[in-house]
């Protein structure tokens, strides 16, 4: 079986495909579980190398704006396992997209896109990207040999305006901010292509994923893990919206389990509803800090200062922050206990080993 991730050097593509290669089979969309004999990772960066013994590939693609023509460089990696192959390149780039996703691929992870934050403040990348790009992969599904399966990370941005409080699954798309209209047309290509038969595809709405490794990105919910990544590592936070905001949430760990959940659904549960609400937890910033008290001292959680800023507020404000996720969870999904549960499981994952 060939796998694809796309944003495979990213935090969750990592992780994603630590647990598939240790997994060592998937089920294709004619409901067959089978080997994975090749992992693709594409990104704009080299991913850091899989934890195995033997070789592995990693080709280079023309970056955008250079030329189409280039053709792709092998070059081995020893540290790397075996069934894992890159694809360094810009998604942007058809000449990317064409080299990861071949005609005998079998499933499609799509998790490479422009942040939220990134994708207001400039329209035409996020357009580029978050549409172009993903129209881009969509046809290179269509053109495999069979149609592959394809798991589409989307966003509870997709929603937005004046919603029941839980929103239901069935609740009609209203985006605020162009992230969401473009994870809105992700989502509804999705479905029109699965709906034709060119692929069996799910849309997953991810909830905001804490706590985040590394530095902060341009992402608007970015915060939300720095005020609890920062303050561990002895470092100040800001948080720049309220204590009563309310977030929905889910750790790594639940987020990569709801993932390959997802891709593990057959087609048929599916029928008309090809976009699930990922489940999550529902809590307020303030009640994030605390939990982090609770865990670590007062030490640790009074290096959060609050400072609002209104332009990263007007975009958190207009995400929904509680959800039934019934569909998710009757496909198998599952959210995490609590957020003191995710914070201790930052620390565990953040250990030395």
């Amino acid at each position: 079986m060939r796998v694809v991730i796309t944003g495979g050097a990213g935090f969750l593509g990592g992780r994603l495909a630590r647990a598939i290669l240790e997994r060592g089979s998937l089920t294709d969309a004619r409901g067959h579980a089978r080997t994975v004999r090749e992992l693709v990772l594409v990104d704009s960066v080299a991913p850091a190398p899989m934890s195995a013994a033997g070789p592995s590939q990693s080709v280079h693609c023309a970056p955008l704006g250079g030329s189409a023509a280039a053709k792709p460089q092998a070059c081995g990696d020893d540290a790397s396992d075996p069934r894992v192959r890159t694809v360094v390149g810009n998604l942007a780039d058809p000449a990317t997209v064409d080299a990861a996703i071949t005609v005998d691929t079998d499933s499609v992870f799509h998790l490479a896109a422009v942040v939220s934050g990134q994708a207001e403040a400039d329209f035409d990348i996020g357009m580029r990207v978050n549409v172009d790009a993903m129209r881009r992969v969509l046809e290179r599904c269509r053109a495999c040999a069979a149609p592959p399966k394809l798991v589409f990370a989307s966003s509870l941005a997709v929603f937005g305006g004046a919603l029941p409080d839980p929103v239901p699954d069935d609740a009609p798309l209203m985006p605020q901010s162009s992230y969401g209209t473009q994870k809105a047309i992700g989502e509804l290509l999705v479905s029109d292509m699965s709906r034709k038969g060119f692929l069996d595809g799910r849309s997953l709405r991810l909830p905001t994923v804490v706590v985040r490794p590394g530095k902060p990105n341009k992402a608007a919910s970015s915060f939300a893990s720095g005020i609890i990544r920062e303050p561990l590592a002895g470092v100040a936070a800001i948080c720049p919206v309220a204590p009563a905001t309310r977030m929905w949430v889910s750790s790594p760990r639940a987020v990569i389990d709801n993932l390959i959940a997802g891709h593990e659904v057959a087609g048929e549960r599916l029928a008309h509803a090809r976009s699930i609400n990922v489940p999550g937890i529902s809590v307020a910033v303030g009640d994030m800090v605390e939990a982090l008290r609770s865990v670590a001292g007062d030490a640790v959680a009074d290096r959060v200062r609050w400072d609002f800023d209104p332009a990263i507020d007007r975009i958190v404000s207009t995400w929904p922050a509680r959800f039934t996720a019934d569909a998710g969870r009757m496909l198998g999904m599952c959210a995490d206990a609590s957020f003191e549960g995710i914070v201790r499981a930052h620390i565990a994952d953040s250990a030395p080993l």
